[in-house]
C-alpha cells in the first residue's frame, strides 16, 4: 500500500498522465427542485491538461460528459478558468491548463413528475495530458454517482 501511495505522488517520470475523479457523494434532490453537483478532479503531479477553453483551437479541451437517466437533467456546467502556462519552446504563447486539483460544478434538476428513489448517473472526463516536453494521447476517465429523488419539504 505504501508503494502505491508513493507512486501517486512521485514526479512525472514515475507516474502516468491521468486525471482522477474523487468519489462523488449521493446528490439528494426534491421533486421539482435542483441541487448542486461538484466533480472534484486531480491531475497527476508533473502533468497538466488543457483547460475547457484552450488558447488554441487545435488543442483538445477538457470536457465532462454526463449521461443522466430519463428524468434527470444536468444543467449549468461550469469549468474553472485555466491557469496560463508558459513553456520555453512556445515563445510568447501560453497554454490555458489545469494542474493539481480542480472542480467542475453543475446543477442537478428533477421534474415534479419524477418517481421517488435513487438513480445511477454515468459519465466521463475527456482530456489530453501533457508534461513540459510532450503531450500524450487523449484519454477518458469514467465517473458515476447516485441521485436520490425525495419528496419536497412541506411549506409552512
Amino acid at each position: 500500500l505504501a508503494a502505491a501511495a508513493f507512486a501517486q505522488n512521485s514526479p512525472a517520470h514515475g507516474s502516468s498522465p491521468s486525471v482522477t475523479v474523487a468519489p462523488i457523494g449521493t446528490v439528494v434532490v426534491p421533486r421539482g427542485g435542483k441541487a448542486p453537483l461538484n466533480i472534484d478532479l486531480q491531475v497527476n503531479r508533473g502533468f497538466h491538461v488543457n483547460s475547457n477553453k484552450p488558447n488554441d483551437e487545435l488543442l483538445l479541451p477538457t470536457v465532462v460528459h454526463i449521461n443522466p437517466p430519463q428524468g434527470i437533467m444536468i444543467v449549468n456546467i461550469q469549468y474553472p478558468e485555466g491557469e496560463q502556462l508558459a513553456l520555453a519552446f512556445m515563445g510568447k504563447d501560453k497554454l490555458s491548463v489545469y494542474s493539481g486539483d480542480f472542480a467542475v460544478t453543475a446543477d442537478v434538476r428533477i421534474p415534479r413528475s419524477a418517481a421517488l428513489g435513487t438513480l445511477r448517473v454515468h459519465g466521463e472526463v475527456k482530456y489530453q495530458a501533457c508534461d513540459n516536453r510532450q503531450c500524450f494521447p487523449p484519454k477518458t476517465t469514467p465517473l458515476e454517482f447516485d441521485v436520490r429523488v425525495v419528496r419536497p419539504k412541506a411549506k409552512k
